[in-house]
């Protein structure tokens, strides 16, 4: 029988909460059909490293990986390495190789699909970096994740942002890296919200004519790029570029605010999905997009639309911290032993926030075992000191 638990609101006041049973989800045996769906993935940290946690965090493998065959097992795929995974927030390249290398060999050894991003973080933003350091850095980690035969994902360059003059040095800088690739690469348009360093990216603050630069890049390289996704949480940007791009270049929705819709898409198309919050919420993701191939929309709007407020919730303003949300979601669900993460990151929410992730996770029926939820739940409540 599931136990009751007393949880705190703002002001200190605490109140009793029930958690409803679990929800079995019908979930496939099989990848979808009509979207393609990334799970960026967190990673689980070693709790019994003797190291600083703040520099020189360890990842247990064991756990990190289990978790990507999980997401696997349910049909998706795994976007290796991202914003999720705490990269460039506690995630060094030194360890994304490790990861990334891992990764795509427990992805062959299950037939899973994975891309892994390549980005510039081992090259700090500075007064003396030049456009073709930039350059030099893409090559080198778009070279070692195709090496290891992984799709590349390229993300957004902090040193980039730093260094370019103008549009024309995005353009020359994604031009000379896409003209290199072997394969169609996945880029990654990530908003100043996600990472503030990437303020004005593409040349200009302005989405009108930051995204005319973006589409001139993959208008000219379009055999190259595989799709785009923007992570800006704002549906009527991304809609619009989406009808805007080239036949055969996908829309992957990075929008953790409104993802349902963008994903069922319109009359004049769709989105894909690469989505951190998938990591919180894969069975309902997973039976929702099951759903979506059967022609169930009714079914696929209910399953997703109830995951709709812990997802805002677990993004709220500082939307950079969701990372700790992601991870708890995996603490509550048992997918790891302890709500430790790198760089010391899970203090980045308070107490009272961890408790309504708590409550909106179990009305989204995304508690797979609410008494063992609950037991975690006091545990983070008691080290509070509530």
């Amino acid at each position: 029988m599931v136990q009751e638990i007393k949880l705190p609101k703002v002001g200190g006041s605490l109140y009793t909460y029930k958690p409803q049973r679990a929800v079995a989800f019908e979930l496939p045996q099989q990848s979808f059909q009509s979207r393609t769906a990334f799970a960026a993935a967190h990673v689980v940290c070693d709790p019994f490293a003797d190291t600083d946690p703040l520099n020189h965090a360890q990842i247990d493998w064991n756990a990190t990986m289990a978790f990507r065959h999980h997401l696997w097992s349910l049909g998706l795929s795994v976007a290796e390495a991202m914003d999720t995974a705490q990269r460039g927030m506690g995630l060094d390249w030194q360890k994304a190789r490790e990861l990334i290398r891992y990764s795509v060999a427990e992805a062959r050894s299950v037939g899973g699909r994975i891309a892994c991003g390549a980005g510039t973080d081992h090259l700090l933003p500075g007064p003396t970096v030049t456009v073709e350091d930039v350059i030099a850095a893409y090559e080198e980690q778009c070279a070692f994740v195709e090496t290891q035969g992984g799709q590349i994902i390229l993300m957004a360059s902090r040193a980039l942002a730093s260094c370019a003059k103008g549009p024309e040095d995005y353009e020359r800088v994604y031009g000379k890296i896409l003209s290199q690739v072997s394969r169609p690469v996945i880029l990654h348009w990530l908003g100043d919200m996600f990472d503030p360093a990437l303020e004005g990216y593409w040349g200009t603050s302005d989405f009108q004519p930051a995204m005319d630069v973006c589409l001139r890049i993959i208008r000219e390289h379009a055999d190259k790029v595989d799709g785009i996704k923007i992570s800006l949480l704002d549906a009527n940007k991304e809609v619009t570029m989406r009808r805007l791009l080239p036949n055969g270049v996908k829309m992957y929705t990075g929008d953790d605010f409104n993802y349902p819709a963008l994903i069922r898409g319109d009359e004049h198309g769709f989105s894909d999905a690469l989505l951190g919050i998938f990591d919180a919420i894969a069975p309902a993701a997973a039976a929702a997009l099951h759903a979506l191939d059967a022609g169930e929309t009714e079914r696929y709007d209910s399953l997703l639309e109830k995951t709709v407020p812990l997802s805002r919730h677990i993004f709220q303003k500082p939307t950079y911290a969701y990372k700790t949300g992601i991870v708890f979601m995996a603490f509550l669900n048992g997918h790891q032993s302890h709500f430790r993460m790198i760089g010391g990151a899970e203090g980045a929410r308070s107490a009272v926030h961890l408790s309504e992730l708590f409550v909106l996770a179990d009305q989204a029926g995304l508690l797979v075992d609410p008494e063992l939820a609950v037991k975690r739940m006091q545990q983070v409540l008691t080290l509070a000191g509530i």
